[in-house]
């Protein structure tokens, strides 16, 4: 199975590079399935309703999420109702949504994604250690194959995760930071392992925001209103191979080109 996964799609433009880059990767590189990290979709910012289904509709499989993922007033109800968009599975045990989800891929063969949020540096989240250990006694039986998107600011942690669960799941793949880093690599158990499959959105800034505007917050000291830049867009990410059977990647390509949109 080949799986196409994307970092964080960061406003319009990103939203725009998806819908040129999935039907591309599908049709020219025989990809089976799609992931990307939605967290940033809508202006920068979390994922609207209306966002998150554009995706779904350009081929995206199943929509991953992070510290933002409600920032967007209409994705509280909305992500009950579609399955296909995550939130962390280790937010608060009352928090709407879902933290994994499994998907048929074609007949017999199964894939559970799964959403995880760092806990240095970040808020609402507990040990996703812990999270995702009750996960996969869950998931036992149930899929050939297990992804997990983990979205994080420490590179140490992302690292040790990636170390934990090497032999135990075929991906892990990390997100937030939207710098993407050149550590992929297949672990020595058949995990497929990255840092940080960085942005797809905007690279004319800083991290996706005007970089006049985040220049002013650094030098002046004072609230200044953040947009989303539009230029210089980029499709980040990586395209993973794994055997079925083993449930083990044996091959990770990382992906970063300029795209026009």
């Amino acid at each position: 199975m080949r799986i196409l996964f994307s970092g964080d799609v960061f406003g319009e433009v990103g939203r725009k590079a998806i819908a040129k880059q999935v039907p591309y990767y599908r049709q020219n590189h025989k990809v089976d399935f799609v992931i990307v990290n939605g967290e940033n979709a809508s202006g920068g910012i979390g994922i609207s309703r209306k966002d998150c289904q554009f995706l779904l509709t350009c081929g995206v499989d199943v929509i991953t999420g992070g510290n933002h993922s409600f920032k967007q007033k209409d994705i509280i109800t909305h992500i009950e109702q579609e399955p296909r968009l995550l939130r962390p599975a280790n937010f608060p045990q009352k928090t709407p949504g879902r933290g994994y989800v499994i998907r048929e891929v074609y007949a017999g063969v199964k894939i559970a994604v799964v959403s995880l949020l760092c806990k240095l540096f970040m808020e609402q989240s507990s040990s996703p250690f812990e999270e995702i250990d009750k996960i996969l006694t869950n998931l036992q039986g149930q899929a050939e194959i297990i992804f997990v998107d983990v979205h994080g600011e420490a590179t140490s942690e992302k690292r040790a995760l990636g170390w934990y669960l090497d032999g135990k799941v075929a991906a892990v793949i990390g997100t937030h930071t939207h710098v993407p880093t050149a550590d992929e690599e297949i672990l020595p158990k058949g995990t497929a392992y990255l840092t940080d499959a960085g942005m797809t959105g905007p690279y004319d800034s800083v991290i996706g925001i005007k970089k006049e505007l985040a220049i002013r917050r650094f030098t002046e000291g004072v609230p200044v209103k953040f947009e989303p830049a539009t230029q210089d867009v980029r499709f980040s990410g990586v395209m993973i191979d794994i055997d079925e059977s083993s449930g083990k990647a044996n091959k990770i390509q990382r992906i970063f080109e300029k795209v026009e949109v």
